[in-house]
């Protein structure tokens, strides 16, 4: 089969592998969507040394299921595989596992390429009228459901009550919008830098698109980057017993303002990822209309993987989220 090689930093190969063979309790799913993440940029940038080359990147897919019991079923893949059986997954905090794995890190090859394997339990059915590009979605929307239902539990009001400012436009800030207008926030702002990317975020009904700087002061702050220059930002927006929400992996230290954050009671909640019951709900979010349309992807050909890459590292892509199709 043919897949998306990541072969060394910035450095992309579309290239001819081996097909992968499924095991019991397991399928083989035919890609049809599969979208560019964050984290998968991190590691073709060589930022990320969970991700030595070469492999398979890709981990936001959906597709159709090839043989066995399910042959023919459409379907979105959570990811994230757990043990099912330590304290976190017991307690429905499965995404904390400490046996977590996740494919597109060694050895599970990635969802850049024509099939991947995934266990049967990780595959939630997407009903027929439910384009795959969109079922696609799933994954980088539930980083977000997660983040701000971690939130409204921590926040002293209600989230209808509360202004919301997302850092950040990519999908995972979008998301984390969103996810914030399904719990019922209706003041909610999304701070990106990036003018051409910004045009494409007015398009999107729930939320308002503004430049870095516009918002002062915030009840809940959503970061969705990760770097030092926004955990900055967060810790100053962030009103008096306020919450940040980091969900962004961009670099590892600096910015937070701890001396602020302790006077003033700031909550701080660092979120990675989310839950199966999360990934479900949003799955079930995306089926039933309840984030709106998702009509803010470009797809382009999984052959032109490279070019994406190269497109999104310099800044040239207005939509939030590239969706590659085998």
């Amino acid at each position: 089969m043919k897949a998306l090689v990541y072969t060394g930093v910035e450095t992309l190969a579309y290239q001819q592998v081996p097909k992968p063979q499924p095991g019991p309790g397991q399928s083989l799913i035919r890609i049809e969507a599969s979208g560019i993440c964050g984290s998968d940029m991190h590691a073709y940038l060589g930022h990320d040394e969970r991700r030595p080359a070469p492999l398979i990147l890709g981990h936001e897919a959906a597709g159709i299921v090839v043989g066995g019991a399910r042959d023919g079923e459409r379907v979105t893949i959570n990811p994230l595989v757990t043990c099912g059986e330590c304290r976190a997954c017991r307690a429905g905090r499965d995404n904390l596992c400490p046996e977590r794995k996740i494919i597109s890190m060694p050895p599970a090859e990635g969802a850049f390429a024509e099939q991947v394997v995934m266990r049967d339990e990780n595959l939630i059915p997407v009903p027929d009228d439910v384009p795959l590009s969109k079922a696609a979605l799933a994954e980088p929307l539930a980083c977000g459901w997660h983040a701000v239902r971690l939130a409204g539990d921590a926040l002293d009001i209600p989230l209808q009550q509360a202004r919301c400012l997302v850092i950040g436009g990519g999908a995972i800030g979008v998301g984390a919008a969103l996810a914030l207008r399904a719990f019922g926030a209706t003041d909610i702002h999304v701070a990106e830098p990036n003018e051409m990317r910004r045009a494409t975020l007015h398009q999107i009904e729930g939320f308002d698109a503004v430049a870095p700087g516009t918002i002062a002061e915030a009840d809940l702050v959503v970061d969705g980057v990760g770097y030092a220059a926004t955990r900055a930002d967060a810790s100053a927006i962030a009103r008096p017993g306020g919450v940040i929400v980091h969900v962004g992996l961009g670099e590892a230290a600096d910015g937070l303002d701890i001396r602020r954050m302790t006077l003033q009671e700031i909550t701080f909640i660092g979120t990675y990822t989310y839950t199966a019951q999360d990934f479900r709900d949003t799955a079930q979010a995306i089926f039933d209309g309840s984030l709106g349309p998702l009509d803010w992807t470009e797809a382009r050909p999984l052959s032109d993987g490279a070019q994406a890459f190269s497109d999104i590292r310099a800044g040239k892509v207005a939509a939030p989220k590239i969706i590659l199709e085998p």
